[in-house]
């Protein structure tokens, strides 16, 4: 989840298309801070620890209120609109949506769970409270499972294989095929295959995250799924995740502890 984290805040400068699609940038500037989507995985990430032994429909209930409680705790941190008059709703009900959200917020499915069947089938009820569309679910399910088969020692060309079969994303084009037409597009469809793809191709963490940032685009989005990825796969600097800890307020923290807790028992 620090990854996920991380690639929110070093992707937010960039978002709306503002970088200049390289790799050579600074990390971190004071325009690195944290967007709706670091305060959604949050939200996701206490709801799925306080659910143990709850059916569906209570995970749901659970979620929700996690989700409204931080929201509101958070109001300006830049949600979409709809999203935005859901927060708000006193008994909100799922809108259709395949934005690339329902993929952002959901790297602690990826972790808390012992089976790609419970990881897929949590991950499709974080995304059913909001973007209940086909391709919104099929988001939220790809990115958790990428992050399940990549912190259980799965290579890069099975992970790669296994999203390609399930959910039929296209992960034939490189990122320098990419690159230079993608501009800022907010669903699923058009950035979870981006950000698996940054993955796939990159050589480290950071390589991860500043190959996330140079497609352009929903970077903050783009690279915060991408950055959840690499973490399960390569581990986050420690420097790094120091750096993610000085830019998050405490009562984000202290979810980020018990997860890393939780966390720490999957392995």
């Amino acid at each position: 989840m620090t990854g996920a984290i991380l690639g929110d805040m070093i992707g937010a400068p960039y978002e709306f298309d503002r970088g200049n699609k390289t790799k050579d940038f600074p990390l971190f500037s004071r325009d690195s801070e944290f967007t709706d989507d670091s305060v959604m995985t949050i939200a996701v990430a206490q709801a799925l620890m306080d659910s143990p032994g709850k059916d569906d429909e209570e995970i749901k209930e659970t979620l929700v209120s996690s989700m409204q409680m931080w929201g509101r705790r958070y109001p300006d941190a830049g949600y979409g609109g709809m999203f935005y008059t859901w927060l708000r709703e006193r008994h909100p009900k799922p809108y259709g949506s395949f934005g690339n959200g329902s993929a952002m917020r959901v790297s602690s499915a990826g972790w808390l769970f012992d089976s790609l069947e419970e990881t897929r089938h949590m991950a499709r009820l974080t995304a059913e409270v909001t973007h209940n569309h086909p391709e919104g679910i099929k988001g939220a399910e790809a990115a958790a499972s990428a992050i399940y088969l990549a912190r259980t020692g799965r290579g890069k060309d099975e992970i790669k294989a296994y999203i390609e079969s399930e959910f039929g994303y296209d992960l034939s084009r490189t990122c320098d095929e990419i690159r230079p037409g993608y501009h800022h597009v907010e669903s699923c469809q058009q950035t979870v295959p981006e950000a698996i793809t940054a993955f796939l191709e990159g050589v480290d963490f950071e390589d991860v995250i500043r190959t996330a940032v140079s497609l352009g685009g929903d970077c903050d989005t783009l690279t915060c799924i991408a950055g959840g990825i690499a973490e399960a796969f390569y581990g986050v600097p420690d420097d790094m995740a120091a750096e993610c800890r000085k830019r998050l307020p405490f009562d984000m923290r202290s979810v980020l502890d018990r997860f890393e807790k939780s966390r720490q028992q999957k392995r």
